[in-house]
């Protein structure tokens, strides 16, 4: 079988759609649906025909155009059995642990609470990549809303387990400002200052800096990274869990 193909763009001012075909069947499915005119066009641009949507939260700028792309192409909308409620335009639920078949193509559900106590990632495993809405961010993670920092950073650790080959999805291009603060806590990664001139680079010649993957994440993201020890003696925190680490580093973001 041959892999998805893939199609990222931009919605709003700073969401990230994605579009995955199955070559084979023809089906498309869209990965959240944050703005329909957005969605439209990538349609009209790649010439595919959208049949799923698959939600990762119930966050408006992740399900706004649900009910009127429903209307528009009678697509089966995906999402988590626990967050149900909240979903507009739900057909179908998965569970964490389950999986979920995309055309021929197996996704594991990732249970990923923290930005929302509903939050799940779509791991396609034989395809190389996840989709993790706004759990895992490229240098950042997402800010915790409704959860812990000890739901959030357990997260974080289920999704630094995949493959590092893993390309990763995410939901918005936070990356520049992401690195910015990256930098504050892991000053003396040179990995990090690398890929911060890069990103600034690609952001100046208005390029994405999503996706990303997981082995790109492990050597400069510090969200990902609370047991090293430069960042753990920079923070003052030698002595400290790996969670508390974590969780001084996205108060630090929350007010940076």
């Amino acid at each position: 079988m041959a892999k998805l193909e893939i199609h990222q763009f931009l919605c709003f001012s700073d969401n990230y759609g994605v579009l995955i075909h199955d070559v084979d069947s023809g089906a498309t499915a869209s990965i959240d649906a944050p703005e329909h005119d957005a969605i439209v066009k990538a349609l009209a641009d790649t010439g595919w025909s959208l049949s799923h949507i698959l939600i990762t939260h119930h966050h408006h700028d992740h399900t706004a155009a649900n009910q009127s792309l429903k209307d528009a192409f009678g697509v089966t909308v995906v999402g988590a059995e626990q967050d149900k409620s909240r979903i507009p335009g739900i057909d179908e639920t998965v569970v964490a642990g389950g999986t979920y078949d995309f055309a021929g193509h197996t996704a594991r559900i990732i249970d990923t609470p923290g930005h929302t106590v509903g939050h799940i990632a779509y791991h396609f495993a034989d395809d190389e990549v996840a989709f993790v809405g706004d759990t895992l961010f490229t240098l950042g993670c997402g800010r915790v809303f409704e959860g812990s920092f000890s739901q959030m950073w357990g997260s974080l650790s289920q999704l630094k387990a995949l493959p590092p080959e893993t390309t990763i999805y995410c939901g918005h291009e936070y990356t520049q400002a992401n690195a910015r603060f990256a930098l504050s806590v892991d000053p003396d990664n040179p990995a990090l200052a690398s890929r911060s001139a890069e990103i600034d680079a690609k952001r100046a010649r208005g390029e994405p800096t999503v996706p990303t993957t997981i082995a790109e994440e492990l050597a400069t993201n510090p969200f990902l990274r609370p047991d090293d020890a430069a960042i753990r003696a920079h923070l003052g925190m030698e002595r400290a869990s790996d969670e508390d680490v974590f969780a001084e580093i996205r108060r630090r973001k929350d007010t940076f």
